[in-house]
């Protein structure tokens, strides 16, 4: 058998095929992982609620099965974000109000991994309700980047990249409003995918469909993330909106190589400031392409409206989601979720159905633009991580933001026209901290996206840049 420290530094798909081969077994994993985290875990919080005890019986019920028969995962073990339910385990939402809460009944898409061979293990960290593109609250504290431990791993999905980039995972789940799977792949130097709108299925809380909020699949590789989201997609009859498996695996997709034939770049969306570093990093990774053929040109749809209405639409999420909290519990909620509810409590019929419609004039233009280019390429994030003390970024190459969200505009735009989209390691600026690239495909178009993701993965030459040691402030 590896040694832990060797199977901590392998891919998933490569300790899948170990688990497959019988050469290590799940409760070997769950060992090193358990090392792994008493050894850096404590320098980044990355995950604050562990389930070892747990983890084990259900490994051990796994491995009656024989060989081969042990799912998609074979027993690889997977940490859930702290927004959704595991049976059994603290699930707080990053919030004093529910932090002593432990769920009955898994999210579905809990139920999903585990019945695909998943082994629940930890939960990542995350801030209050998911709020923020940078994870800290006064549960568990700030989760640190593991590139510079004096730096914000982004959000919301901070504690899941944390632990990918620091080699306490090997996939991780997350979620994505406004960038919450993109933007903390891109601070920590890993991958993360926004997918389709009912990809993968997960229990209805608040409204039957929940347009601007997906959960996803992080990792290391591409190929890794193609891996979870194998894991995670299909439909469920709990989900009303939730979409039918494809009849081939993404990993098939991926490991086919198929490149694209045509790619357009945009610095900006022409929506957003990014910092020019930023710009430079991730244009020449998307000039990089040309270099395999592939006929790249500066171009993207027309967003003009994204900001207008993404704050309409998340304000009216965190109404309907959390209006009650207000009411009983505004001392323990943090200002920017009391901000956001009470927007939402402002709006209109008018103002609601201005933002659907400008939606469907998103989404549509976004079709027709994928009708000439395969991918869309910009930055994931229009900033290096910042320092851990700042809630949110306020300014950006002499633009200020109106409010906490703004900086998102460059993700939180391709949220609304329901094009898969991923943040994967481009460079890295003069001080060594990572830098993503986002990278769209057309709508539902996971496959071809993905696929185009690992021929510039295989280009830039990046693939092995983490997992990581945490490292000092510098």
């Amino acid at each position: 058998m590896a040694s832990q420290q060797d199977l901590i530094k392998a891919t998933a798909c490569a300790v899948v095929d170990q688990l497959n081969a019988g050469t290590v077994t799940p409760l070997d994993l769950l060992d090193a992982l358990e090392a792994r985290i008493k050894e850096v875990d404590g320098q980044v919080n990355a995950l604050p609620i562990l389930c070892f005890d747990r983890a084990r019986d259900a490994a051990k019920e796994l491995m009656k099965k024989p060989l081969g028969e042990r799912g998609i995962l074979a027993g690889l073990p997977v940490p859930i974000k702290d927004l959704t339910a595991v049976a059994g385990v603290r699930t707080t939402q990053g919030s004093p109000i529910y932090k002593d809460v432990v769920p009955t009944k898994s999210n579905v898409l809990v139920e999903r991994l585990e019945e695909n061979g998943g082994v629940i293990y930890a939960k990542s960290n995350t801030p209050e309700f998911g709020a923020g593109a940078n994870t800290f609250n006064e549960v568990f504290g700030a989760t640190l980047n593991p590139w510079d431990l004096s730096k914000s791993a982004a959000g919301s999905s901070g504690g899941a990249a944390a632990a990918l980039a620091s080699g306490t995972a090997w996939i991780a789940h997350g979620s994505d409003m406004g960038g919450s799977l993109r933007n903390p792949a891109s601070f920590c130097g890993i991958v993360g995918l926004r997918p389709s709108v009912g990809r993968v299925a997960s229990t209805p809380a608040v409204a039957l469909a929940r347009m601007v909020s997906v959960q996803g699949p992080m990792a290391r590789t591409v190929e890794d993330l193609a891996l979870m989201l194998d894991a995670m997609s299909g439909e469920h009859p709990a989900d009303l909106i939730s979409l039918p498996k494809l009849p081939t695996s993404f990993r098939s997709a991926v490991r086919a190589g198929t490149k694209p034939k045509r790619i357009a770049y945009s610095p900006d969306l022409g929506i957003t400031p990014v910092d020019p570093e930023v710009v430079a990093i991730t244009r020449k990774a998307a000039m990089a392409f040309a270099d395999a053929g592939v006929i790249v040109e500066e171009a993207h749809p027309d967003l003009r409206e994204a900001h207008e209405c993404f704050h309409v639409l998340r304000a009216y999420d965190f109404a309907i989601s959390k209006l009650q909290l207000l009411r009983d519990k505004r001392d323990q909620l943090k200002p920017e979720v009391i901000w956001n509810i009470e927007q939402g409590l402002k709006l209109t019929v008018d103002d609601l159905a201005k933002a659907e419609a400008q939606r469907v004039t998103l989404a549509a233009r976004a079709y027709e633009f994928f009708q000439t280019y395969d991918l869309l390429l910009c930055p994931a994030t229009i900033t290096p991580p910042f320092p851990i003390e700042q809630r949110y970024l306020a300014e950006c190459n002499g633009t200020k933001f109106d409010n906490y969200v703004q900086w998102l505009g460059i993700v939180y735009a391709i949220t609304l026209t329901c094009c898969p989209a991923l943040s994967m390691p481009c460079g890295f600026t003069s001080t060594g901290l990572p830098v993503g690239l986002q990278v769209v495909g057309p709508p539902r178009g996971e496959a071809s996206l993905l696929a185009g993701a690992r021929v510039l993965e295989d280009i830039l030459g990046l693939r092995d840049s983490t997992p990581i040691d945490p490292r000092p402030a510098k």
